[in-house]
């Protein structure tokens, strides 16, 4: 089993993921993922406090899968937003849970296709709504 990197979230992300997650079947498998990822925050700040470099809703990052060196440029949302070819990923998906919380440098799994798990960095986090003063998104 592997080790997931401790993560830190907004109350403020907090509080909507867990409506969106409310509105949902529990059933669904990305909302069992989503909850075990906020059951797991370490850190809760406010949205006025989170670090730059963490990824938030809404957030776009770069990532690099390790083995290929392929780059990825991915913006996390909600699941009315996502998008997969304009690289819009939703929350619900096992990538976009796993993103929700990291910190630039930090490692995450993603199970790709086939049964194949990539080993992604993050590389950087490019626009955080909160670093730009975005509250509402």
């Amino acid at each position: 089993m592997s080790l997931t990197p401790s993560i830190t979230l907004t109350r403020l992300d907090v509080q909507r993921l867990e409506k969106l997650i409310d509105s949902l079947d529990d059933a669904l498998p990305g909302v069992i993922a989503l909850q075990a990822e906020l059951d797991r925050a370490e850190n809760l700040v406010s949205h006025e406090e989170v670090s730059p470099n963490i990824v938030t809703m809404n957030s776009r990052v770069h990532c690099r899968e390790q083995s290929s060196g392929k780059d990825y440029h991915l913006t996390l949302v909600y699941p009315k937003d996502a998008n997969p070819d304009e690289g819009k990923i939703s929350i619900l998906a096992p990538v976009g849970s796993a993103l929700l919380g990291l910190q630039t440098g930090q490692h995450i799994n993603w199970p790709a296709p086939g049964g194949k798990t990539l080993k992604l960095e993050l590389l950087e986090v490019i626009y955080q709504p909160e670093a730009a003063g975005d509250f509402d998104l």
